[in-house]
Formats: structure tokens, C-alpha cells, sequence
């Protein structure tokens, strides 16, 4: 079977499935919680990224096919647990930030991991509220 986008995008997701099942309940793990597009549930996502000031900034790693970039798009309000607090905000789809840039400001471990992983790239700003 040859290594296409496709078939990349399968293989992770399999692999992410199992991990965020545990992942997402770390009381530290940075989490994004959008709402289902079509069931209207909450859907948490474990991910990474950097908080500044009041923006939180994380890059996809398969960009509009990652189903939290798919239920922004359907409502961009969400809420990121960041160190065990959950901050309610609006997110933004970027798709004309350079993503690769984007990377160098994140921590590292999880932009190691975005860049080995991903295929198709985008940046994702979330503006906090208080």
C-alpha cells in the first residue's frame, strides 16, 4: 500500500484515537473542546500549543481534515484546558499563516510531533475570554 496523504491520515488517526482516550484525562494535558458539527456534543481533543497573552495558538497537523478544525468550522466557539483550567474563546481557521513558522513558537516536543505526523498543515488561533 502505497504512503499517500490518505493513507497517512488513516494510520495516525487510528493511532490518536487510542491515545487521546487517555491522554484527554491527564489533568494537564491541553485540551480542545469543540462541539460535534452534527451530534451537538462536546468533543475533546488533547493537542499542543502556547498560550500568549490572551490567544492561544496550536497548528493542526491535517488541517482541514482534522475533525476539531471541521466542528470550528461549524462553530468556532470552544474552550482550551490549559494546566487544568478551562478558558472559554472564539477560534480562527489561518490558513495564510505560514504553519511551519507558527511551529518554532510552540513547544517543541508536540511541533516534533506535528511535523513528523502531519501532511497538510494549519494554524489555529484561539482568542480567550475572561
Amino acid at each position: 500500500m502505497p504512503n499517500t496523504p490518505e493513507s497517512k491520515y488513516r494510520n495516525v488517526t487510528r493511532f490518536q484515537r487510542l491515545l487521546n482516550s487517555v491522554t484527554r484525562r491527564l489533568p494537564t494535558q491541553t485540551v480542545l473542546e469543540t462541539t460535534g458539527r452534527v451530534s451537538g456534543k462536546p468533543r475533546r481533543t488533547p493537542l499542543g500549543g502556547r498560550r500568549v497573552g490572551d490567544t492561544f495558538w496550536l497548528v493542526s497537523e491535517f488541517g482541514e481534515l482534522s475533525q476539531y478544525v471541521r466542528n470550528i468550522k461549524a462553530n468556532p466557539e470552544v474552550r482550551v484546558r490549559i494546566m487544568g483550567r478551562w478558558h472559554t474563546g472564539t477560534a480562527h481557521l489561518l490558513p495564510d499563516d505560514d504553519p511551519q513558522a507558527r511551529l518554532r513558537t510552540l513547544p517543541r516536543f508536540n511541533s516534533a510531533a506535528v511535523k513528523a505526523m502531519g501532511s497538510s498543515l494549519l494554524t489555529v488561533r484561539v482568542d480567550l475570554r475572561h
